[in-house]
């Protein structure tokens, strides 16, 4: 395969592995690959892709032949980068050139997240907020804002170690965490509701995104990536209802029932 032919399904490739790998639905990432290659002139292409993997071929005018296969765990959702790369994709058939697209790509692959005093503040105030739409008063969401607060340092420490944390060990103590610190600003006296302090906090966990992205892969015939999805949704609510219950437990049995 000539040398651009084989430039040009890398970049393909790699639009694909970033979209993918920041959450995005499979047909996006599907019509991503089908597009930059076909603009660039390489139209004998076809691309397989699951949730945790892209199957990429392409064939040139004389019948050599382009295999890349990758593999890509689950990771958090990053929209950003699935907006830079759906900019990029839209660029690319406006004109923009090969050599461009791969400065491009590569500036995207190294596109720095959140930073942490961004993201523990998101958490807080998210928190506060889902606490005000289930009836808290504003005690109530300054106890939910705090105990989000302290969720996300908590995560962000777990995201530091060296040796990677189980998704759904990770997510039982976020919310066994996220729990306890409602319970105590509440019995502190900082807030009326500890329901509505602890399901605040705790919201900032949920998968939504990724439910949701689960849901339209099922909906466009998607089932192996969808289920997968799904199944990983599932996997992240129940560490969290665990995480809930187990701090419940925990406490009827140390003080012999707790009553609120």
């Amino acid at each position: 395969m000539e040398n651009y032919d084989k430039r040009v399904l890398d970049v393909a490739m790699g639009a694909g592995r970033i979209l993918l790998q920041s959450g995005a639905e499979i047909f996006r990432v599907e019509e991503t690959i089908q597009r930059i290659s076909i603009h660039y002139g390489v139209n004998a292409q076809s691309a397989f892709v699951l949730s945790s993997g892209i199957f990429l071929t392409g064939e040139d005018q004389v019948g050599q032949m382009y295999a890349n296969v990758k593999h890509i765990p689950l990771h958090a959702t990053q929209l950003s980068k699935v907006d830079a790369v759906n900019r990029l994709s839209r660029d690319i058939e406006q004109g923009l050139s090969l050599e461009e697209a791969e400065e491009r790509l590569q500036f995207i692959e190294t596109m720095p997240g959140k930073k942490s005093k961004t993201l523990i503040l998101a958490s807080g105030i998210g928190a506060g907020c889902f606490c005000y739409i289930l009836g808290g008063s504003l005690l109530d969401c300054f106890a939910a804002f705090l105990s989000g607060c302290i969720l996300a340092v908590f995560q962000e420490l777990l995201e530091r170690r060296k040796q990677q944390t189980s998704k759904l060990i990770k997510n039982l103590l976020g919310a066994f965490l996220a729990t306890g610190c409602a319970l105590m600003f509440y019995c502190l006296g900082l807030g009326d509701d500890y329901k509505a302090i602890t399901i605040g906090a705790i919201m900032p966990m949920l998968p939504g995104v990724s439910f949701m992205t689960s849901i339209r892969d099922l909906t466009d015939g998607d089932y192996i990536a969808g289920a997968v999805r799904l199944i990983d949704t599932l996997l992240v609510t129940g560490g969290i209802a665990m995480g809930v219950g187990l701090f419940y437990l925990l406490l009827s049995r140390l003080v012999g029932g707790f009553v609120l």
